[in-house]
């Protein structure tokens, strides 16, 4: 151990920082932490559907870059409900203004994964197909049959 104590002393060349410690900063990290996670979670706990809807719609309204398309889409997609089909008007839209075709087919991809059975995902594609021929996105289904 006497060998760790001369290597770092020799290491420094006589140049001391002073320490100083004002108090515990990992537990003002974690008090701060717990108390914002805390607010978050309880934001949205009594949201119904028809709020959950008019929210994402203004957040895809609110769309300036591709950042923000991917953050409202992981959001969005990470509720346990399929999202309507005007939210998913609106994030084409978004994904149009803001020129990211990739994830104007992911958000398919997406309802294709969320739905219960492949009825269901047929209706949103019969819902949807003008707003995707409007905007000319096609199905990974019809780029890649398998």
């Amino acid at each position: 151990m006497s060998f760790v104590r001369a290597a770092t002393k020799v290491g420094r060349a006589g140049v001391r920082a002073p320490v100083t410690r004002t108090g515990p900063i990992c537990w003002s990290a974690q008090r701060a932490f717990s108390q914002s996670a805390a607010k978050r979670s309880d934001a949205h706990a009594e949201e119904t559907f028809e709020e959950f809807t008019a929210r994402y719609e203004k957040e895809f309204d609110g769309v300036n870059d591709v950042f923000e398309l991917q953050r409202n889409l992981n959001n969005c997609f990470a509720y346990d409900l399929v999202p309507s089909p005007s939210v998913i008007v609106a994030a084409l839209r978004a994904a149009r203004r803001v020129n990211d075709f990739p994830s104007a087919v992911r958000v398919f991809e997406g309802i294709k994964f969320k739905v219960e059975n492949k009825g269901q995902y047929e209706e949103y594609l019969t819902e949807l197909e003008p707003i995707r021929e409007e905007l000319g996105i096609p199905l990974k289904e019809t780029m890649y049959p398998e």
